[in-house]
């Protein structure tokens, strides 16, 4: 409105208008308006940016990137938990380990059984960045340098791969999920399905009679052999 003013007042003094004191309150109001004009403007636009910087930093906040630069989705890590597996599996199969020291082949353990090694990380490729420390065995800290390098060269998040070995069990403990083989165990050992010398090598519960199953024993019982009602006398009398 401002602006529709001060351009009609201006055409009005330009047709015979020429006294020094209207055309200084024609250019004050010509300014303000123009100045009015360009608030309004600017309004807006302050308020778009406010509200983009708002979302920015609440999206810095609920998704933080990571080392390699990609949004991190995995939990974070206990450090505490981490270090108990990695105390664990340093004395998997070394009774002598004071759980300070991890070698490559009870890393290579510990990460099969946490399903971190698969087709994207090979034992190919922690043999590599393992070797690049150049030690037989590693150190909590030095093992951290380890998988920090081997997530960078493979484009894997750290935390999901540190979460996978953290929640992987104890030592040694696979899920393994029963299939043929285990019914084919079953069958095979249900001794109340075998014939002939077999079944006479176990009683009625399943158990076996060891040597007498085996070798025909001497009965000094007294009783005829095949006697059906041994030892029931004393139960009938």
């Amino acid at each position: 409105m401002y602006s529709h003013v001060a351009v009609h007042r201006s055409i009005i003094m330009s047709d015979g208008q020429t006294q020094n004191g209207a055309d200084a309150v024609d250019k004050a109001t010509v300014e303000v308006a123009q100045m009015a004009l360009e608030a309004k403007e600017e309004t807006p636009k302050a308020a778009a940016a406010a509200k983009e910087s708002a979302g920015a930093e609440a999206g810095s906040e609920t998704k933080k990137p990571d080392e390699n630069g990609a949004s991190s989705s995995s939990p974070p890590v206990s450090n505490a938990a981490f270090r108990e597996q990695f105390k664990a599996f340093s004395k998997f199969g070394d009774t002598k380990s004071d759980g300070k020291h991890l070698t490559l082949s009870q890393s290579d353990k510990w990460m099969k059984q946490a399903k971190v090694i698969d087709k994207k990380i090979t034992t190919t490729d922690t043999g590599i960045h393992f070797k690049k420390l150049k030690q037989m065995k590693l150190s909590f800290e030095d093992y951290n340098k380890f998988l920090d390098d081997l997530a960078k060269t493979k484009k894997v998040e750290l935390s999901e791969i540190k979460n996978k070995m953290v929640n992987c069990g104890a030592p040694g403990i696979h899920n393994v999920t029963p299939g043929k083989a285990a019914e084919t165990v079953a069958r095979l050992t249900d001794t109340s399905k075998y014939t002939g010398s077999h079944k006479q090598r176990f009683d009625e519960t399943g158990k076996g009679k060891g040597i007498a199953g085996r070798k025909d024993m001497v009965d000094g019982s007294g009783y005829v052999t095949g006697y059906g009602h041994k030892n029931t006398y004393d139960k009938t009398h």
